[in-house]
């Protein structure tokens, strides 16, 4: 059965976006870019919501940007590639290897479960990833906290009353005092 992930950066005091609407402390050094595209290798389908869809959308025509170096061209190659679902109700169409969800967010999450398709199943944005986290959906969460404070703005993990225990799988530090961390979700898979 395929796994689904929740992987983000985020700041030390747990927010994606800060509480100007901004994310520039989380650009990635080449170090974590490059972590970055071989966790996206381990993929088979991403789920976004419509913000983080709209952030991405420009990935999709990446390639034709002259002024990236390999490293942005191969993301954008894997990017492209990859089969993703958007979920909105103010979207009436995507673009490239997309589409738009046909159900909720578990019923999409059964389907993929069940296919026989390889990958993990990714989940990208706040929106989204608090409504699979209170339906118990994530199976690993996989943040990179980084080594910022931005005192407020759009939390990483939305705080409902609920608990959830996880396991240490996997840590890793970078030069630039990144953390990454993956949790799998006790009693999951």
């Amino acid at each position: 059965m395929r796994n689904v992930t929740y992987s983000m950066g985020v700041s030390l005091d747990g927010y994606i976006v800060g509480p100007d609407g901004t994310f520039d402390w989380s650009a990635p050094d080449d170090e974590l870019f490059s972590f970055v595209t071989d966790q996206i290798r381990e993929v088979g389908v991403h789920l976004l919501g419509r913000r983080l869809y709209e952030s991405m959308v420009y990935w999709e025509t990446a390639d034709q940007d002259p002024t990236l170096d390999d490293a942005m061209l191969e993301w954008a190659a894997l990017w492209k590639a990859l089969p993703k679902v958007v979920f909105s109700t103010t979207l009436s169409e995507v673009v490239g290897n997309t589409r738009l969800a046909s159900g909720s967010l578990a019923q999409e999450i059964e389907q993929l479960r069940a296919a026989p398709e390889p990958g993990n199943i990714a989940i990208g944005g706040a929106t989204l990833a608090a409504e699979a986290a209170a339906a118990g959906l994530i199976d690993e969460y996989r943040p990179k906290v980084y080594p910022v404070l931005v005192g407020g703005g759009v939390s990483y993990v939305p705080h409902r009353e609920r608990r959830v225990d996880l396991e240490l799988l996997e840590t890793r530090t970078f030069g630039s005092g990144v953390v990454y961390l993956r949790q799998r979700v006790v009693g999951g898979p």
